[in-house]
Formats: C-alpha cells, sequence, structure tokens
C-alpha cells in the first residue's frame, strides 16, 4: 500500500503565515536523516494509504512540547495552522486521527527506533555546531508509572522521600551552561542502581564527568577512564573527618565545586517534568517507557538546540 502524500498546497491568495517557533524548528537540522532511521516502518498492505513516518514522527514532538494526548494531539492537528505546516500537511489535507498515533508508537516499540531517532537528531546538533562539549554530567530521575499494575517498574527508595513505583531516566548531559544538551539516555526500572545504570550513558571522550554521590565506587570510575573521561564524584563523609579542621575544609570545598557544575542537570529533569508532562508514564512497560523518555529529550534537545 502506497504512502499518503502530504503537503501540496492549493492555490490561494493571501499574507503569508508568520513564522512560528515550530518553524525555527523545522529549519534547524537535517530532518532525512530522522526520515532515514524510520524507513523500517511499513505501510500494512490492505486499508487506506499510510500516513507518513516523519510526519506522524513530528506530530509526536508536538504532543510533548504542548503535553498532548492523543485524542488532544488530533484535534489541535486540525485546528492549528503551524501545527499542519512542521508536520507537512497542507490548509486542505485530512491529518491522522488518534489511532494512527497509537499505531505509529506500537511500530516504534515493536521495531526499537526510539534510540536510532534519538542518535539522529543529536548528530545532527553535533554537526550544526550546537553541543559544544566542555563536560558531562549524569544523574538519574525517577517517574512514576502509569500503573501499580505495571510488572516491569521498579520500587525506588530514598531514605528523606516517599518511595515511588516506576522507572529511572539516566541521562548524560552537556555541561556547559549555553547548551545542556542531553547526550545520552537510558531507562531501568526503578530499583536500579545509579552507579551501575549509569555506565551505560558515558559516552567516548566525556572530558570531566560530573555525579552525585550515588555514583561513587571503582566500577563507575572505571567506566568513565576507560571512555576517554575523568570521574568527579560527591564525596562522602568519613569517620576520621569530624576531629580534622583542615580535613573538613578540602572536603567541602571539593563536593561544593562539583555541586556547582553537577545540578545543571537538574533544569533537564525540571524542564521534562514541569513543562513536557514526565511527571508520569503514560504507558505500562519498559519499552514504551524508553519511547517516552526518548522522545522527551529528542524535544528538549530541539528546543534548547533552537534558543
Amino acid at each position: 500500500m502506497p504512502r499518503r502524500r502530504v503537503g501540496q498546497e492549493m492555490l490561494g491568495f493571501g499574507a503569508a503565515a508568520p513564522a512560528t517557533t515550530l518553524d525555527g524548528l523545522h529549519d534547524l537540522i537535517d530532518w532525512s536523516a530522522a526520515e532515514r532511521a524510520l524507513a523500517p516502518v511499513h505501510a500494512a498492505a490492505k486499508g487506506e494509504a499510510a500516513w507518513p513516518p516523519l510526519s506522524l514522527f513530528k506530530a509526536l514532538l508536538i504532543a510533548v512540547w504542548h503535553d498532548l494526548s492523543d485524542v488532544k494531539l488530533a484535534e489541535a492537528l486540525d485546528d492549528r495552522a503551524s501545527f499542519r505546516r512542521f508536520c507537512g500537511f497542507a490548509r486542505h489535507e485530512a491529518v491522522p486521527e488518534r489511532t494512527a498515533f497509537v499505531r505509529f508508537r506500537r511500530e516504534l516499540v515493536r521495531l526499537g527506533l526510539d534510540r536510532a531517532l534519538f542518535e539522529a537528531v543529536t548528530r545532527q546538533l553535533d554537526a550544526k555546531g550546537v553541543a559544544v562539549r566542555t563536560g558531562t554530567l549524569i544523574d538519574a530521575t525517577v517517574i512514576a508509572s502509569a500503573t501499580r499494575e505495571d510488572g516491569e517498574a521498579g520500587w525506588s527508595g530514598h531514605q528523606r522521600r516517599k518511595a515511588v513505583h516506576g522507572y529511572k531516566a539516566h541521562v548524560a548531559a552537556d555541561a556547559d551552561t549555553d547548551t545542556a544538551l542531553v547526550v545520552g539516555v537510558a531507562v531501568t526500572p526503578g530499583n536500579a542502581h545509579d552507579g551501575v545504570a549509569g555506565v551505560a550513558v558515558v559516552a567516548d571522550a566525556p572530558g570531566r564527568v560530573y555525579a552525585d554521590s550515588a555514583y561513587r565506587g571503582p566500577r563507575f570510575a572505571e567506566a568513565v577512564a576507560t571512555r576517554g573521561g575523568t570521574a568527579h564524584v560527591v564525596a562522602t563523609r568519613f569517620w576520621s573527618l569530624p576531629g580534622d579542621a583542615e580535613a573538613e575544609r578540602r572536603f567541602l570545598a571539593r563536593n561544593a565545586a562539583i555541586h556547582g557544575v553537577r545540578c545543571r542537570v537538574e533544569k533537564v529533569f525540571g524542564t521534562w517534568k514541569r513543562s513536557y508532562g514526565l511527571r508520569r508514564m503514560r504507558w505500562k512497560g519498559l519499552a514504551r517507557s524508553a519511547l517516552q523518555v526518548r522522545l522527551t529529550a529528542i524535544a528538549y534537545n530541539l528546543r534548547r538546540g533552537l534558543t
């Protein structure tokens, strides 16, 4: 079954539409890289002509930026000219309904394309010189599961906060204050140890790697060193410290210097949860949750790259 051809405007009169943020995002990268990553998504042999995968992918990004459900996304695409233009739909054309996004998301999960899409967009931003690697921030945030019945989620406990049933998003971000782009993402059950799971997001040549005390220990430090970086991890107190004023001063100064850089990653998590609706997973299962997190990371990087 062939795909639909979209974006063919009819002849009309009137002033051109004013440029929007979405127009800037459309011009920010070469979207053909994402389109190639979506090539494994095939149209069904029967039924109506399929929607272009790139248009559906862009629609999912709009859903992240505006915290929209599938129903609200379909309504917004039908109503807002800037949304149509970003996704490639002309003003007179029909737009996908809610079930199209459900099926497309199911295909992304089945084919495991979330990682390929994240890498395609990140490489585009790197190629445009948006990302300037001055160091790497690594941390994890807990995201509540869609339901307590999600058997793939796990309990994440904390000595000062209530335990949460959900997943952990492990993130590596650029340490530069102007970019702070996410360069690595891994999603695990909530009971995964940060220092073990965080190894998966350490990239090659990460520079100085800043992390909190959950990443202390030889395993994480050795993984960073193997990839050509230097681990700067917040230290914990030791028993002989209270009696040594000079050691106390050095201890506090070292931790303060690391915290001063490491804390920048909290802006990433704050934006994800406050603005992009990642306070709770929308779907059950590790694969679907990983797709949601990586879509959020892609949307965040594009907005950071534009601004």
